[in-house]
């Protein structure tokens, strides 16, 4: 059970098919929602960080390729126009509401190294005692290990879990296309049940989470299981809900049953 009473440092994970349409191009009604829920949530006393996938579809969108590139410098390009893109909007946005925002773009290395780890640890703390909100992605043209579909971070479910970790979060929020882990695939079973709660992943949980999601994104629930045992691991419980609902983010600090929660029991 959440207790939203210790609840301040929130991390939000949104993914390509949160944030696009099917055809790659950015969905500014979505993203407005978005914007404007997390600024109040900021003014209300939170303090809010956005990982945001959506790069690679942006920049393909926005250069005229019919998809997403195969070819791993072609996706690195587009990686980068499109960060630009987004980070256009985002700034533009939250600033309507009074809000800064901050780019940070990390690799794996910046993590493993110490050095490198305190420095973004500081960044980030820096970052919210002044009020802005970071907005993390990964370094797409220098980690290729994303956009070669490999061990990396892998996506960027698992960043916003290493991100929960390196800022002590008090929730993860992840944001899927669907409400969250079902016993069965909702899309091909009508019957299937959403599971309000995870307290131990095993190998039915895993059987459950089932392979990758849409075709625009790298992440299905597999890889949210995965960020799930990265935040279990330390104490930071993590939701997994639908980013196409209306307000959600209200519905989840105002304590109703959204999604699915993963979290250890205590005692």
């Amino acid at each position: 059970m959440l207790n939203l009473n210790e609840v301040r440092r929130i991390v939000v994970k949104v993914g390509t098919s949160t944030l696009t349409y099917d055809n790659g191009r950015l969905n500014i009604r979505r993203i407005e929602r978005l914007v404007r829920t997390i600024s109040d949530l900021q003014n209300r006393g939170f303090e809010m960080v956005l990982v945001s996938s959506g790069a690679v579809s942006v920049g393909a969108a926005k250069l005229g390729f019919a998809g997403r590139p195969r070819e791993l410098a072609m996706k690195q390009a587009a990686a980068a126009v499109g960060q630009c893109e987004l980070m256009h909007i985002y700034d533009k946005m939250f600033l309507e509401y009074g809000i800064n925002v901050a780019q940070i773009l990390l690799t794996r290395e910046n993590i493993t190294d110490d050095v490198q780890r305190e420095n973004i640890q500081n960044t980030f703390t820096a970052l919210m005692h002044t009020g802005a909100v970071p907005i993390v992605n990964e370094n797409d043209t220098v980690a290729t290990a994303e956009l070669k579909h490999i061990e990396n971070f892998g996506d960027n479910d698992t960043l916003s879990a290493v991100v929960a970790r390196i800022c002590s979060a008090d929730l993860l929020i992840i944001f899927s296309d669907i409400d969250g882990l079902y016993d069965a695939d909702p899309r091909k079973n009508p019957q299937a049940k959403l599971i309000g709660e995870v307290s131990r992943i095993d190998a039915k949980i895993r059987r459950m989470a089932g392979g990758t999601g849409s075709s625009h994104g790298t992440g299905g629930m597999a890889t949210k299981i995965t960020a799930a045992e990265l935040c279990m691991d330390a104490g930071i419980p993590m939701l997994v809900a639908n980013g196409n609902r209306e307000d959600v983010l209200y519905d989840i600090v105002a304590g109703k049953n959204v999604g699915t929660l993963f979290a250890r029991e205590v005692g």
